[in-house]
């Protein structure tokens, strides 16, 4: 193979990789930071329990009162991740929205935490 031939195999292939890379960036990420990951149980804690309640059964004062479903039910736990990521971040009903003040990665570690608990 000629060195032409051969630079001009090697620029292609540099120019397919680079496509498929700049392809995959525009891809949702769906992996979940570690730190984000750890953190997800005391977040729960520290946001969540108060009304959803340790095992998120919502058996609190605040969630018998606010008739909050079982984290853990058939129903919630049926719910497909952007869906439940949807309701951490943008809030429902009297439930703020945890986007701006806990950034998306957490909010994603928050539904793996929450299927954690089925």
């Amino acid at each position: 193979m000629s060195y032409s031939a051969t630079r001009n195999r090697n620029i292609l292939t540099a120019f397919i990789a680079t496509g498929f890379a700049v392809a995959l960036s525009f891809l949702p990420a769906r992996t979940i930071p570690v730190a984000a990951a750890a953190d997800a149980a005391a977040i729960f804690r520290s946001k969540c329990a108060n009304c959803h309640g340790a095992d998120g059964g919502g058996k609190t004062a605040v969630g018998k009162s606010m008739r909050l479903r079982d984290l853990r039910s058939a129903q919630i736990q049926g719910m497909s991740d952007e869906a439940l990521f949807n309701v951490i971040a943008n809030g429902k009903g009297k439930m703020p929205g945890y986007s701006k003040s806990l950034g998306a990665d957490t909010c994603r570690a928050l539904v793996a935490y929450i299927r954690s608990l089925k």
